[in-house]
């Protein structure tokens, strides 16, 4: 992605006034992989994409928690999503000490803009090469945000960032009108579906996703992956399941053809989970 001159320093602008060392930062998250963000007016989900280097590797942590009614989700580089989330949970525990009450989500983020803004105009640092999406909730509410290294925050009711996070962000547009009424369980059940168009796929299982929620008189929390897994069964995202149901119809047909008659009418009916390629 090398341009010209002008990308040598965060400092330096273009002729089209453009700052290519930002665009760079930007271009960093969408190489991580996917984390997703769901609110209605008492939940907010979070979940991203577990993605190792290697077979031999475990995958690194891509959500934290931030405070009892805060967390935040990454994609990008994890190590300053690490020193980001660290940040915010200092300025949380500042805020409590001295005031004696949670720190309001949308300060919080106008907080970490603003630092993230600080290293897009000092030419001995470089920006931040991750995407933040800050779940949480205050007074006002629930509330979802993404912060950008740019130094931009913008309020989601629902959004993906990541690597192959188009395909979850064409679900979240088709869907997103009735998250404002839907339950904790929906918008779970929301995440994960997302989280599997993401994957491309690839199936979903809770090895490879994390899921975190926090609510009213529910503080912020990683769900287990048993309990995930326990989920996408009850759930049962659906494409998996569809396509071994159509082919029953023709076995049955083809059944009197073949002389096989009874017994292998029974086996096809004992078996109805058969994939279509056993078939």
């Amino acid at each position: 992605m090398f341009r010209n001159q002008y990308d040598t320093d965060v400092t330096t602008w273009s002729p089209a006034g453009r700052l290519f060392q930002v665009e760079y930062a930007m271009e960093a998250v969408k190489q991580g992989s996917a984390a997703i963000g769901l609110r209605s007016k008492t939940h907010v989900v979070l979940a991203c994409v577990n993605k190792a280097n290697s077979e031999l590797s475990s995958h690194q942590k891509k959500i934290f928690k931030v405070d009892d009614h805060i967390g935040v989700a990454i994609a990008g580089l994890t190590a300053d999503g690490r020193v980001l989330s660290r940040y915010m949970r200092n300025e949380c525990i500042n805020y409590s000490y001295t005031y004696e009450s949670p720190l309001p989500v949308g300060r919080l983020v106008v907080q970490l803009a603003d630092k993230a803004q600080v290293c897009t105009q000092r030419s001995w640092k470089r920006p931040y090469g991750v995407g933040l999406l800050v779940g949480g909730l205050d007074e006002s509410g629930a509330h979802l945000y993404y912060n950008c290294p740019s130094g931009n925050y913008f309020e989601y009711q629902a959004f993906a960032i990541g690597s192959r996070s188009q395909a979850a962000k064409t679900y979240l547009e088709r869907k997103f009108e009735n998250f404002m009424s839907s339950s904790r369980e929906e918008l779970i059940k929301d995440a994960l579906i997302a989280t599997r168009e993401s994957l491309q796929g690839e199936k979903l299982r809770s090895s490879v996703c994390t899921i975190a929620v926090v609510g009213v008189g529910e503080p912020f929390h990683i769900l287990d992956q048993e309990t995930v897994q326990k989920l996408i069964d009850e759930f049962e995202i659906v494409r998996d399941d569809e396509p071994p149901a159509e082919p029953q119809p023709a076995a049955e047909q083809d059944a009197p053809a073949d002389q096989g008659t009874g017994a292998d009418q029974g086996a096809a009916a004992a078996s109805p989970d058969v994939a279509p390629m056993d078939i």
